[in-house]
């Protein structure tokens, strides 16, 4: 799958198979619909734990997947098995992304801060841990890309561009949904996290 020279042994090919079109759509159909139930059991996990919070996550995750989808229709991509592949990746970083941000409030609330506080304090000491999982990540999407043929960099560009709209959505819209609630709230209320 990598360009690469020729091989140093000599390739003896003991079987070959032709799968056919109806084959390919059938495994595209699978990862659609597996793509589908996680994100469903992810979207129904972060409201049960999270509450509000959960809300919110589902919210961007949702906003992420369609500013994936437009940024592959922007660049007039095709989405194919590994890009679904990516897909499902990016929703479980930006899942990973937003328990972090979430439990950094936690911890922020049971120190005694209030809501506001909390917020700004829980982004703030998240946002380093989100960018550096988020910027390793990308580094090595870029590699695959350069490196790989067809399927590879098709995995590269979903993904990269899955962990740029991933960050955008956790670090900044959540941050604005969580500061318009908690501009709405009493002082002294309780937040659902």
């Amino acid at each position: 799958m990598l360009r690469a020279g020729s091989l140093p042994a000599p390739v003896n090919i003991l079987e070959q198979r032709t799968v056919g079109p109806s084959l390919g759509q059938e495994s595209i159909d699978k990862g659609i619909n597996s793509a589908f139930i996680g994100m469903a059991v992810v979207l129904i996990f972060m409201v049960v734990y999270y509450g509000f919070g959960g809300v919110v996550a589902d919210m961007v995750l949702i906003m992420n997947i369609l500013l994936i989808m437009g940024g592959l229709a922007a660049f007039g991509a095709t989405l194919t098995l590994p890009g679904i592949a990516g897909i499902i990746l990016t929703i479980g970083m930006a899942v990973d992304a937003n328990v972090i941000i979430f439990e950094r409030i936690r911890e922020e609330l049971r120190r005694g801060l209030t809501i506001r506080a909390a917020i700004q304090e829980g982004y703030s000491r998240a946002t380093l841990t989100i960018m550096d999982a988020n910027v390793t990540t990308v580094i090595a999407a870029i590699i695959l890309y350069q490196f790989g043929t067809g399927p590879i960099r098709g995995f590269a560009v979903t993904l990269t561009l899955g962990i740029i709209t991933s960050m955008f959505t956790a670090i900044f819209v959540s941050r604005i949904l969580f500061d318009l609630y908690a501009k709405n709230r009493a002082e002294g209320a309780k937040m659902s996290i």
